[in-house]
């Protein structure tokens, strides 16, 4: 089946953008042999964010960010556009690809459990890793998902936290959740996104990456052949808040402009919403794709707060995958405004 599959490793301030150029081209790679050989946007979407969880480089699965008593707390999430279902699961400390656990929550949305209860759409903390355990996912010891990157990230904070006055999310975590976004040439759409959340994040804290309409969201318009989907990143909170996700695919669905779409939502639904008013900074980023299943064109957006995201994209009928380093022009502010931008595909 033809298609398209984008992945990101986060918003933020990209220091060392090799750590992430190779894992993004992999992550691309293999959700693009998904699809060649005979699997569906939903393979494709898992199997790239299951890469990205296994690179050491990245905040998601192995090696993410440790909590402040130094747990793993993992979150992902994924939605099926033709369908609408989504699955998360949220604080699992020993699932070794978490997204692999959303993406059955999500496949189990449609079939009844025993004596008709409603299957679980987000499963939490132990109760996620015995259902885990139950389908057959692979399970580890909790120390077994902690990188060396990751344990030197949290020695260092919590040996100088006493220097700051107050945690910046930025500073204390560069590169945040990761994603991905996948459509096959007939519209069929899935989103997804993963995250080991903040560094010294409190025990428990849920992120976005957990969270129905924050994290991702995609939808399919039979009536116009338009699908769209999203992934996001940043500060998690405010893009709870504002069920970011869901507004970036929205907007994008009935529009007639994309980067506009995607410029308006960032100034309305995020840094001019009410429910943000008390903060001068939001950083956030995000992963779109718009796809019109008539003329099989599609167009993939990034856009974001921060003074970078690292990105790649690769299309059934590409030989190698494109990686993005994408800056904030020195002239703009670092959770003020946006810098938006895309590339235009076609499936055959």
């Amino acid at each position: 089946m033809p298609g398209f599959v984008a992945v990101h490793t986060g918003a933020g301030n990209c220091i060392d953008e090799t750590l992430y150029k190779d894992v993004c081209k992999e992550a691309c790679v293999q959700g693009i042999n998904a699809l060649r050989d005979g699997g569906s946007a939903m393979d494709a979407c898992e199997v790239a964010i299951v890469t990205l969880e296994n690179s050491w480089a990245t905040n998601a699965g192995f090696g993410s960010n440790l909590t402040w008593d130094r747990q793993v707390e993992c979150d992902a999430s994924i939605m099926d556009g033709s369908n609408l279902q989504f699955g998360a699961c949220t604080n699992v400390p020993d699932v070794r690809n978490p997204i692999k656990l959303a993406r059955h929550l999500c496949d189990r949305q449609s079939k009844l459990l025993s004596f008709g209860r409603i299957p679980p759409m987000v499963l939490a903390g132990k109760g996620a890793s015995d259902y885990a355990a139950e389908v057959g996912l692979q399970i580890v010891p909790t120390e077994q998902m902690v990188s060396a990157k990751a344990a030197k990230s949290y020695d260092h904070y919590r040996r100088n936290i006493s220097k700051y006055e107050e945690i910046n999310q930025l500073k204390l975590s560069p590169l945040d959740t990761v994603g991905a976004v996948c459509v096959e040439a007939d519209g069929t759409i899935v989103a997804g996104c993963s995250s080991g959340g903040l560094v010294l994040k409190v025990r428990g804290r849920v992120g976005q990456a957990a969270t129905y309409g924050a994290g991702c969201w995609a939808s399919m318009d039979d009536t116009t052949s338009m699908s769209a989907a999203t992934c996001t990143t940043g500060n998690g909170e405010y893009l709870m808040k504002t069920l970011f996700a869901k507004e970036l695919a929205d907007g994008l669905i009935s529009c007639n402009c994309p980067i506009t779409s995607q410029h308006q939502t960032y100034k309305k639904k995020l840094l001019e919403s009410p429910f943000l008013a008390k903060h001068n900074e939001i950083h956030a980023g995000s992963l779109s794709i718009i796809y019109n299943a008539a003329s099989r064109d599609g167009d993939l957006l990034w856009a974001h707060t921060t003074s970078s995201m690292c990105l790649g994209f690769m299309s059934s009928k590409q030989k190698k995958p494109k990686f993005v380093l994408s800056k904030l022009p020195p002239n703009l502010s670092c959770g003020t405004k946006t810098v938006v931008s895309g590339h235009h595909f076609k499936l055959y």
